[in-house]
């Protein structure tokens, strides 16, 4: 069965790269360009991983995760944020949000793949 990731950052050409590299490795990609259209997207289709950064515009990563996390059928999907946000006091929200993974950008794919065979078994 295809593994679906949901990819959620105001930037086209992070959303490019990242949904490159995952088509690569054989993970079907859905793209959304903020946490507002995120949560469209949350729709009752199945997300393995969900990947979302932090700073963007109408709705923000951690604000993102906070509200998947309240809808019973994304309660368990993992999240990784992949953003520039490398403070200890971000990770701590995000962690608290419930992110179960951080990596800063700029990101190597090989290093973002490993993340995600661990958050996806």
């Amino acid at each position: 069965m295809t593994k679906n990731i949901l990819i959620v950052d105001d930037s086209a050409s992070v959303r490019s790269v990242v949904s490159i590299a995952l088509k690569g490795a054989g993970y079907e990609v859905t793209q959304a360009c903020d946490g507002v259209d995120g949560l469209k997207k949350l729709d009752g289709t199945r997300f393995h991983l969900i990947i979302s950064d932090v700073n963007m515009p109408n709705m923000d990563g951690i604000t993102f995760v906070q509200e998947l996390k309240k809808l019973a059928a994304y309660k368990f999907t993992p999240v990784c944020m992949l953003t520039t946000e490398a403070g200890q006091d971000k990770m701590q929200q995000g962690k608290a949000a419930g992110a179960k993974a951080w990596i800063v950008k700029p990101f190597q794919p090989p290093k973002l793949l490993a993340v995600v065979e661990k958050l996806i078994p």
